[in-house]
């Protein structure tokens, strides 16, 4: 998988944590930013770059130590479609797919993210999904580099549904076990939640 390349999402600004970093809650021993780059990293990509929002040393120190390129995206305030693009723009020519993954998705697996990189197939360049055990659609989601125009065409907050809807009928989808593809965490109750029912 040395032709693909991993983008893990975290420029997201933590509106609904009431004054908390998200993306520093602790997982265990370290913050959950630092646990999904090493998730990241153990997938099996030939490169993994994390997108961040600017002036954050907090989360910039939660990846120190790591093989990870930190890409900052200046314009992150406008929504993700700027995360994306920045990300976009920092993988070399020879990428021939992304993986996205939202950096606030604590469920998934190095194994999960390996199981939509390996749905890539570079003779029939579509979009892989990850989805629920029951079929539901969410994360991670893998864009041939046939479709990197268009995502750096972006805008506003919501990522790339659009692109998504455009490309129904080329997308391959790829079931992963139970909710993992569908659990984030936004708000303060979310994790307390969460927390009841996993040992960190």
């Amino acid at each position: 998988m040395s032709q693909t390349a991993i983008l893990l999402l975290a420029a997201g600004a933590s509106r609904r944590m009431r004054g908390r970093d998200k993306l520093l809650e602790p997982m265990g021993d370290r913050p959950l930013l630092r646990e999904r780059a090493e998730t990241c990293l153990r997938a099996g990509a030939g490169l993994t770059v994390a997108v961040l929002p600017p002036d954050t040393p907090a989360r910039q120190s939660a990846l120190d130590g790591l093989e990870i390129r930190i890409v900052v995206a200046r314009d992150a305030g406008l929504g993700m479609a700027a995360s994306i693009r920045a990300g976009i723009r920092a993988l070399p020519p020879q990428v021939e797919a992304a993986l996205l993954v939202l950096a606030d998705m604590p469920e998934l697996t190095s194994a999960d993210l390996a199981a939509v990189l390996n749905a890539h197939d570079p003779t029939k360049p579509r979009i892989c999904r990850g989805t629920a055990e029951d079929g539901r659609p969410g994360h991670p989601v893998l864009f041939p580099a046939r479709l990197f125009p268009r995502l750096l065409e972006l805008d506003g907050d919501e990522g790339a549904r659009s692109l998504i809807e455009a490309e129904r009928g080329n997308t391959r989808a790829v079931p992963l076990p139970g909710r993992r593809a569908l659990t984030d965490l936004d708000t303060p109750e979310d994790w307390a939640r969460w927390r009841k029912h996993h040992t960190l």
